[in-house]
């Protein structure tokens, strides 16, 4: 069977969860529309709907990118995929969509895969209790802990590395030569973001037909399956067309109100956070862009000095962080 007569001959209800799924990726694309821009907007290098355009095209061609680890990882890793069915995937995205909504409303840079992996948990413990839990998820609650710190660590010894060879550059020169460095910054960043954020939506997608025998009826083996070409290339328009149409407030809040940010800063930050980010793409880990880039944003800042971070804005950020998987959960 083809995989267009395979896909037909799915059930309404798995196919209405599927474009539910990329709903879900069009709200990952607006909440995290702010990871990829908020600096190259803030330092006023692009305007808004020029850099939104830049963040969408380098999303999607991220689908072209890097082995789709991520989505595996996801898909296979995190609940018992013996226990997977529409009702337990509608559940979760369900508890995903609702918050992912909730925080960008909110202006809330949250971790919108958190959210996903929150709501895979909830349901499937709901269905089938603590068992069910693979020991990929042990590796995305290490990473929600590491990405931060490697996002601080990181922004601040190459701004500090950065500060130092223009040390003696007029300032105005040295904004000229990094507003020019920032398109490569941000488009890498965004380049990042597709390689791991829309593989999230690839894994959820993955998962669901794994349960649908929708692989079985194509005459595949068990554990040779692989990730669609049609989901790959669906998942990555959707969150390209979220990113086109942006979460304003927590563009704000992360491009203005965490910290000043200059063109160096910006590019400091966005080609810190894009490298580790690209790293843990290549490992299968799902790390959180939100978290990376907002752990970059304060290592820059601290560069300059500790006062320079508003932590009152961080402080608020964390917690909506600690919060995201324990209420998709619910």
């Amino acid at each position: 069977m083809s995989e267009l007569a395979a896909f037909l001959a799915l059930s309404p209800f798995v196919i209405f969860l599927i474009f539910l799924a990329l709903l879900f990726d069009f709200l990952n694309g607006m909440n995290d529309a702010a990871n990829a821009i908020a600096t190259i907007v803030s330092t006023r290098v692009l305007k808004p709907i020029q850099a939104v355009g830049l963040a969408a095209f380098f999303n999607f061609i991220a689908a072209f990118g890097l082995p789709l680890l991520v989505a595996r990882t996801i898909g296979t890793d995190i609940i018992d995929t013996q226990i997977s069915t529409p009702i337990l995937v509608f559940c979760a995205l369900l508890g995903a969509i609702i918050w992912t909504a909730s925080a960008t409303h909110w202006g809330l840079p949250i971790s919108v895969s958190h959210a996903l992996i929150g709501g895979l948990i909830g349901a499937g413990i709901s269905a089938a209790g603590l068992g069910v839990i693979q020991a990929g998820l042990w590796k995305v609650v290490l990473f929600m802990i590491i990405s931060p710190i490697l996002g601080i660590t990181i922004g601040f010894f190459f701004m500090i590395g950065v500060l130092w060879l223009i040390r003696r550059k007029a300032q105005s020169k040295v904004d000229g030569w990094f507003r020019r460095l920032q398109l490569l910054s941000a488009s890498a960043f965004a380049f990042s973001h597709g390689t791991n954020d829309a593989q999230k939506t690839m894994g959820i997608i993955f998962y669901l037909l794994l349960g649908t025998g929708y692989f079985a009826s194509q005459g595949i083996i068990p554990g040779q399956e692989m990730v669609p070409i049609w989901v790959i290339l669906s998942a990555h328009t959707a969150i390209a067309s979220g990113t086109v149409v942006g979460g304003w407030g927590v563009i704000k809040t992360l491009g203005q109100k965490v910290a000043k940010l200059r063109p160096v800063h910006g590019f400091a930050a966005e080609t810190s956070a894009a490298g580790t980010i690209i790293g843990c793409s290549l490992a299968g880990i799902p790390v959180s862009t939100t978290h990376t880039i907002t752990g970059s944003i304060i290592g820059v800042g601290s560069a300059k000095r500790a006062s320079a971070v508003r932590w009152g804005v961080t402080r608020n950020i964390i917690w909506a962080w600690l919060l995201t998987i324990p209420i998709s959960a619910v």
